[in-house]
């Protein structure tokens, strides 16, 4: 059984470390809790790892976070696994920092790369894992604090998150949607 666990982010240096692109950290802490590493290939960098008999392929898109869902497609197809096998990673502001939400299919709720996904997938039934970026930010400064880098205090709690967020990817695989909401959303 395979799954695909997309972590949606920027590529590039100046994105490297900010909230957007927790998806991209969430995938990459999983990589190295399972002695991988990520190489670039077509339209996202991969990698795969076998946790409990089944075999979580991982990508980070690099289309850019709004282009996300040709990628997802195209390693959906390429790994010929179904739709509800994918687990998209991302960030949502809605939420307080840290706190994991997810949902079997759902809106988009603003988030670009989710838009993306939804239009080139023709659905927006999939799993996502929203990861909680709080909403510390004055009106119409909605991006720069997205874009922006996190301050030290979630730094500081941020390996313990991520970890959670690894649990819950592999707990998706091996349990299903249902229990992995109910034993991690509200985290």
């Amino acid at each position: 059984m395979k799954y695909l666990i997309a972590g949606l982010g920027n590529i590039g240096d100046e994105y490297a470390g900010t909230r957007h692109n927790i998806g991209f950290d969430v995938v990459d802490a999983l990589a190295k809790a399972n002695g991988v590493s990520f190489k670039q290939d077509r339209l996202a960098a991969a990698t795969e790892f076998k946790h409990k008999a089944r075999i979580f392929v991982l990508i980070k898109p690099s289309t850019y976070m709004n282009l996300s869902g040709k990628a997802v497609q195209y390693w959906m197809q390429t790994e010929k696994i179904s739709l509800e096998n994918l687990l998209v990673l991302t960030d949502d502001i809605a939420l307080p920092f840290g706190t994991i939400r997810i949902k079997g299919k759902g809106s988009d709720g603003g988030h670009n790369g989710l838009k993306n996904i939804q239009e080139v997938l023709g659905t927006n039934s999939y799993a996502r894992l929203r990861f909680g970026v709080g909403n510390e930010f004055s009106k119409g400064r909605q991006v720069d604090y997205v874009l922006g880098k996190w301050g030290d205090e979630e730094k500081k709690l941020l390996p313990e998150r991520l970890e959670k967020c690894g649990e819950a990817v592999k707990a998706f695989g091996t349990i299903g949607i249902g229990l992995t909401m109910t034993n991690f959303n509200g985290k």
